[in-house]
């Protein structure tokens, strides 16, 4: 097997692009202390492994910010959210900054009719790339690192390569995956499906905007309106990679709890997504007496609190984050409600027997009575409403690649050396992610580092910059030994 040392030198003369800003006043930079990747003790020495660097990883992570910065939280410069919806004026302004980066660094930029901006840096041998991939996108209340870091390690990747005029065997790149959050566009991870061959492009172009409500730009529209319509086909034909490692905080507690540095993902969780519509009558809210309505918004409340039940009886995780109720009067009973239903599960099986209790629970409650939630109340034959389930995503249970979790194994051993079961744990990913795409098409894995509290989707949501620097190093050392078994 080909170690980083064994790569032969490129001399280049191109321009090495943006210097890196320092940032004097920031939460994550405050008083900058030595990098971490110095200050812990490693089995490797400097002669056998490069190193990324976290004052150029965190400032550039945080230069980008100013695009779609969201809830201020604190006091210092980066004390805020992140508010950086898919196809919005401030995701163009990210992928600008995208595309001129990779670019000043010699890579080939393509984007695909998806959006999918590819930049990929030559290597000794033509090949498709081992990419590193995530998103720039947010929640509408999002915070610093979902994604983003994921995108600033293969970039701060990109720049450490440079700087030590590392030749790969073969091509390696980075990938900004588009509208991976499914905020503002109701499918999660849907330009990387596309890509897949799993999601079929005419049904992504036609998704419609849900932020705001009234919005009635679909993806295809807005691509067109920021210049991010692509004309190469979004397909893993077209732009094939040789594999895909993504770096991304864990989302949860387990890491921080244990006090590990890094979780290396075997695989992710199953997960449905659901639109349900409750269609009961309007009414007058003085004139109609309890018995006599049909309260859909009554009804919708019943079957959330019977789901977040069923869930936790099951094993599995049920979630609702969108409610909307018409005609939405104060004096007017609502005859129609559609809430989202998001239910997750280890395994394919827990998610199935999830679903099939809940469509049994729902019509009970929807034909006027309470299933498994405790409290009674006033019945009659007009307490009934009609429900109906809509499926919008179905994300089966994901295992990821031998080969390269061992190659992320392998880039944790190289780091953190006897220490390596202390500071690292297996583990399955909770969340959904573009790797659970790649996955179906070729050789994926992926680095967790810890998240405070456990915290995200949150305008607090903060890893420390020596872990996120830690998961850089441990995304670059995995990319490397993949590109270098492809020899053998």
């Amino acid at each position: 097997m080909a170690s980083v040392a064994s790569y032969t030198v490129r001399r280049t003369t191109r321009p090495l692009g943006r210097v890196y800003r320092a940032v004097c006043t920031t939460h994550a930079l405050t008083a900058l202390r030595p990098p971490a990747l110095a200050s812990l003790r490693f089995a490797s020495t400097a002669s056998t492994i490069k190193r990324v660097k976290e004052d150029r990883l965190m400032s550039e992570l945080h230069h980008t910010c100013q695009w779609g910065p969201g809830q201020r939280w604190g006091d210092h410069d980066t004390d805020t959210g992140m508010s950086r919806l898919s196809l919005s004026d401030t995701d163009k302004q990210v992928r600008d900054w995208f595309a001129s980066t990779t670019e000043a660094l010699g890579c080939t930029l393509t984007t695909d009719e998806m959006g999918n901006q590819f930049a990929v840096r030559a290597g000794k041998k033509s090949g498709a790339p081992t990419y590193v991939g995530s998103h720039l996108d947010t929640q509408p209340t999002g915070g610093r690192y979902d994604g983003i870091l994921g995108v600033h390690a293969g970039i701060e990747m990109l720049q450490t390569l440079r700087e030590n005029n590392i030749e790969t065997n073969y091509p390696v790149g980075v990938v900004n995956w588009t509208n991976e959050e499914g905020a503002r566009f109701p499918i999660s991870m849907v330009a990387s499906g596309v890509w897949a061959g799993e999601i079929p492009l005419d049904t992504a172009h036609s998704l419609k905007s849900v932020i705001p409500r009234s919005d009635s730009a679909t993806m295809k529209t807005d691509l067109e309106r920021i210049g991010y319509l692509g004309s190469v086909p979004c397909s893993h034909k077209e732009t094939p990679m040789a594999a895909h490692f993504e770096l991304h905080i864990e989302q949860g507690p387990i890491l921080e709890k244990e006090e590990r540095k890094v979780g290396i993902v075997t695989g992710v969780q199953a997960y449905r997504w659901f639109t349900i519509t409750i269609t009961g009558h309007d009414c007058h809210t003085g004139s109609t007496d309890l018995g006599s309505r049909a309260d859909a918004l009554l009804a919708a409340s019943k079957m959330i609190v019977a789901s977040r039940e069923a869930a936790y009886e099951e094993g599995g995780l049920a979630s609702t984050g969108i409610i909307e109720a018409r005609p939405g009067s104060t004096n007017t009973v609502p005859g129609l409600v559609t809430f989202s239903l998001d239910i997750r599960g280890k395994d394919d099986a827990i998610v199935e027997k999830l679903e099939s209790r809940l469509r049994e629970e729902f019509a009970y409650i929807a034909s006027g009575k309470d299933a498994s939630v405790g409290y009674k109340t006033q019945k009659s034959p007009r307490d009934k409403v009609a429900v109906k389930w809509r499926k919008d995503s179905d994300s089966p249970a994901v295992l990821f690649s031998d080969e390269c979790i061992t190659c992320v194994t392998e880039a944790c051993e190289e780091l953190f050396g006897n220490d390596v079961d202390k500071q690292t744990r297996q583990m399955v990913s909770g969340a959904g992610h573009d790797s659970v795409y790649t996955s179906k098409r070729v050789p994926t894995s992926m680095v967790f580092v810890p998240s405070k509290d456990g915290i995200s989707h949150n305008p607090v949501e903060y890893t420390k910059p020596e872990d996120c620097t830690i998961g850089a190093q441990v995304l670059m050392g995995a990319v490397l030994k993949f590109d270098g078994k492809r020899t053998e």
